[in-house]
């Protein structure tokens, strides 16, 4: 859980200085496009090395690692003197996250496996309540006029602590079963459709953080003060979700449990759309986050216990779709909201939860726990 928080609200440190970063580099909205692309790029670039490396490794020393690297070049980003030498940074910074998020994730997946009820929800609640503590905690030190140089090295240290102190008290993995051919060829089928599946909860995910606000400002036509309030909703739905997740998972079990929340994640946009009011737009966002809550921890929990392949190898190859889904889903909408409108652009969030309610789970469920 600790390791979860640190990585969540390191994140955060870097989102809050995205305007830091545009200011002092005088970048024009292209241009930070293309660095925060960077981040985006590197993580997907990372995912395949960095899985088979921490499955040699073992998770809690990947962590470890992972932890202390990505606290360091968070800490480099805020302190870079060109924009030239701030593309290869965030690039790094994206690897960096991409081995912490890796390792962490693997040790879920041999904590859950040596539990009897699940765990992988709350953990991922944690790099939630990490992110909003993150963001909360740098909008206050921005208010204090702390430089940033200093607020990023005070999370860094944070994060480099929480990594090495909590070392100690993880677990080893657990043996890799066996990679027979056929094994080897049923896991490469199954981690193609949990991917697929990742890719599309993703999706929606990446749309609800990029596109919300705007949604409640031009759409709903929703008062100043109420315009942060839809990506506010959209985070406290997900926080609630992961953090009641395991409870769903342990008594209705990870199949009836997606298709559940898929179902949520649709009707949540389906009310934002065809109800377009300040209030109802919320609550739509609000089931949304519901919705979108427990796919990622389902998705990494399933490929974590497949034959023939390592968890860190396996929640690597589903997260690089996870990724693209995230990168793509919000420049999806986009395109679509500019061919058409904003509503039509949401309604493609409304398709992917549909689909997996409809289809999705339905063939994923025999590679998920029932």
């Amino acid at each position: 859980m600790a390791l979860f928080f640190a990585n969540g609200a390191t994140f955060a440190t870097w989102g809050v200085h995205i305007p830091t970063i545009k200011a002092r580099f005088e970048l024009s909205d292209a241009m930070l496009s293309f660095a925060m692309l960077a981040v985006a790029a590197g993580a997907i670039l990372a995912m395949g090395p960095v899985g088979r490396w921490v499955g040699r490794l073992g998770s809690g020393k990947a962590s470890m690692i992972g932890g202390v690297a990505f606290s360091l070049v968070t800490l480099s980003v805020l302190a870079v003197p060109s924009f030239a030498l701030l593309l290869p940074t965030l690039l790094v910074f994206g690897m960096t996250n991409a081995l912490f998020d890796v390792g962490m994730n693997a040790q879920a997946a041999t904590v859950e496996a040596s539990r009897t009820r699940p765990v992988m929800s709350a953990l991922h609640g944690m790099f939630s309540l990490g992110g909003m503590v993150g963001a909360a905690f740098g909008g206050l030190m921005i208010s204090l006029d702390v430089p940033p140089l200093a607020h990023a090295a005070m999370i860094a240290a944070m994060t480099a602590a929480v990594a090495i102190g909590v070392t100690p008290g993880l677990l080893a993995d657990h043996p890799a079963l066996p990679s027979a051919e056929h094994h080897r060829e049923h896991a490469s089928r199954a981690l193609w459709l949990l991917g697929l599946m990742a890719f599309l909860g993703l999706v929606g995910e990446g749309a609800m953080y990029d596109w919300t606000t705007v949604y409640m400002r031009e759409v709903t036509q929703a008062p100043l003060d109420w315009v942060s309030f839809g990506y506010a909703a959209f985070s406290g739905g997900m926080a609630c979700g992961r953090f009641g997740g395991d409870l769903l998972r342990a008594r209705f079990g990870d199949a009836r449990t997606l298709t559940g929340s898929a179902w949520v994640g649709f009707a949540g946009i389906a009310l934002a759309l065809f109800v377009p009011f300040p209030l109802t737009a919320l609550i739509g966002f609000a089931l949304m986050g519901l919705g979108a809550a427990n796919m990622v921890p389902i998705f990494f929990a399933a490929a974590s216990f497949l034959p023939g392949v390592t968890p860190a190898e396996a929640i690597a190859r589903v997260a690089r779709f996870a990724y693209v889904g995230m990168l793509i889903g919000p420049v999806l909408i986009g395109g679509v909201a500019h061919l058409a409108n904003l509503r039509v652009g949401l309604a493609v969030v409304a398709l992917t939860m549909g689909y997996i309610a409809l289809f999705g789970a339905r063939a994923a469920r025999r590679y998920l726990r029932t």
